[in-house]
């Protein structure tokens, strides 16, 4: 029996999910593994009614998906060049929520996701979307930390 047949990475382009990403593939490769790679756009703050020249909000929303639409592609173009049994993933809402959401969605066997190791104030302040992913998730999840 093979313990991980879909491992689900999420990725917001920075380094610490990279770091995430190298890890869950290696994991996919090992395991012979379907990997989802998924990108979550957080809702932006909804302006409509509000006064704000020059911006429309369905424009934002639209070259926002664009823009990590372009990045996805080519991150995957350049990160999976001798892998093809992934899909990527792109949604709106709210990280951890979603990731959640997906993982359940693909039934995947693990959750993979990177943190910044935030502590203090800044955790505080920002909170941490890995942590909520590991205390609300049901599926097993792996946070990588970026080495400093």
């Amino acid at each position: 029996m093979n313990p991980f047949s879909t491992v689900l990475v999420a990725v917001d382009f920075s380094d610490s999910s990279d770091n995430a990403f190298k890890m869950a593939l290696a994991m996919a490769k090992s395991f012979s593994a379907r990997l989802i790679i998924l990108h979550v756009i957080n809702e932006p703050v909804d302006l409509r009614g509000f006064y704000v020249p020059h911006l429309s909000f369905e424009r934002l929303e639209n070259e926002i998906e664009e823009g990590a639409q372009n990045m996805m592609k080519s991150f995957c173009h350049n990160q999976l060049a001798d892998f093809d049994n992934y899909e990527s993933m792109i949604v709106l809402g709210l990280p951890y929520e979603e990731i959640i959401t997906q993982a359940e969605k693909v039934a995947a066997d693990l959750v993979v996701i990177g943190t910044h190791g935030r502590t203090g104030l800044d955790h505080v302040l920002f909170g941490s979307t890995a942590e909520k992913v590991v205390r609300k998730s049901k599926i097993p999840v792996l946070t990588v930390r970026l080495e400093e």
